[in-house]
């Protein structure tokens, strides 16, 4: 029996973990997938050697450290027990540069899918990976020149969000540039599919779904939704609040923070976050993964983030981008507001949040640039798409 090892690192990586190793199974039906992960990719047939779900985001904390030792450990152990065709490393490069390095001694192939940040930050990661892996299938458009002018052969396979949201929306025709589906009368059919009032405006807030971010936004999205709520010209809009946390979120953890946005009018739901953005007329969102999918869904947004103060001045001098959030990033300009650090407060998120309820130009500006980000991504089918190419390192025909 063939073997396919897959090593996903945060939750988003998981999730592409997740549908790789779906397309995998679907065109393989008797590979054997192994990997470490979390539950949804052993829902998708995969064995998982280890679990780092519950030290997600926590790299930096001592208390992880054991955790992720004993994931590596146990990775090492079964690359040389099973000596897969192909590893597929997703993501999460301190760790996966590690086990790269090791897999690469033992003659076993390397696709490196969702590459780590290099256009950011560490640009001489750019030169290690193309010593250590064999190809590279990166979810951003500029992303494929970077690794192909290092000698990698790479490819631009379009990003998994997408795939995601059509999975649980519907087919992508319904999902087309001209974001036909997003329409206030879809809104209000979202909304009562998840529970909510359809004919009230809502609010969506995205603390992110690491713990530090969790720590750091959550304060502050309370805050935000006070000052929101109090503010007489919204007031009278009568929106509704609703918050997506990850499944992979310790609630007891954020027991008192979860308990105070109860009580303020959020609703919560977990694992729903694709249902509450098609649902959403405006969204407050930590950067990451998620304002591309919030673009995606053409949810008018503000990108709010704030780190451990020593971390935010050290990466001052580290990270070489303009701007934090995808959208900004893949558009080149300033298409939504980016709150750091201490612009994130109450007052500047709620102010930017009412120029977008009010200036309706410029929310459709916001839109227009969404839907030209939204170009590249279109019609490509990216967990298909790398199954293929590791069937085709494997050796194997695919149909």
């Amino acid at each position: 029996m063939a073997h396919i090892m897959i090593v996903a690192g945060e939750s988003s990586g998981e999730l592409y973990g997740s549908l790789l190793a779906k397309a995998l199974k679907s065109k393989w039906p008797d590979v054997h997938i192994m990997g470490v992960g979390g539950e949804k990719m052993s829902e998708a047939g995969v064995e998982l050697i280890s679990s780092i779900s519950d030290a997600f985001g926590l790299t930096e904390a001592i208390s992880a450290f054991t955790k992720i030792k004993a994931a590596f450990n146990k990775t090492v152990e079964a690359l040389k027990q099973y000596r897969p065709a192909v590893l597929v490393l997703i993501d999460y490069p301190d760790f996966n540069l590690k086990v790269a390095k090791l897999a690469r001694s033992l003659g076993i192939k390397i696709l490196y899918y969702v590459s780590p940040q290099v256009w950011a930050w560490r640009k001489g990661r750019v030169k290690k990976i193309a010593g250590l892996v064999d190809r590279m299938a990166v979810i951003l458009p500029f992303e494929e020149e970077i690794y192909r002018n290092a000698g990698i052969p790479c490819e631009f396979i379009g990003h998994p969000v997408l795939e995601e949201i059509e999975s649980v929306l519907g087919s992508s025709k319904s999902f087309g540039i001209q974001g036909s589906a997003f329409s206030k009368e879809h809104r209000s059919l979202f909304k009562s599919a998840i529970g909510l009032e359809p004919d009230r405006p809502l609010l969506s807030l995205l603390p992110g779904s690491r713990p530090s971010e969790l720590k750091r936004h959550l304060p502050l999205i309370i805050e935000v939704i006070r000052r929101f709520k109090r503010d007489p010209e919204i007031s009278e809009k009568g929106y509704q609040l609703c918050m997506p946390l990850t499944l992979n979120t310790d609630e007891t953890k954020y027991h008192s923070y979860l308990e105070t946005l109860r009580q303020e009018g959020v609703v919560i739901k977990k694992g729903e976050s694709v249902k509450v953005l098609a649902a959403s007329d405006l969204t407050v969102a930590a950067s990451g993964t998620a304002t591309l999918q919030t673009a995606f869904l053409e949810v008018p947004m503000v990108v709010v983030y704030k780190l451990a103060p020593l971390t935010y001045h050290l990466g001052k001098h580290i990270i070489k981008v303009r701007h934090i959030s995808l959208v900004n990033i893949l558009s080149g300009r300033e298409v939504v507001q980016e709150l750091i650090q201490d612009r994130a407060n109450p007052g500047e998120i709620v102010k930017e949040l009412k120029k977008i309820i009010n200036d309706t130009k410029y929310r459709e500006d916001m839109i227009h640039y969404y839907r030209k980000v939204k170009e590249p991504f279109s019609g490509k089918k990216p967990s298909q798409r790398v199954a293929e190419i590791v069937i085709e390192m494997a050796g194997r025909a695919h149909s």
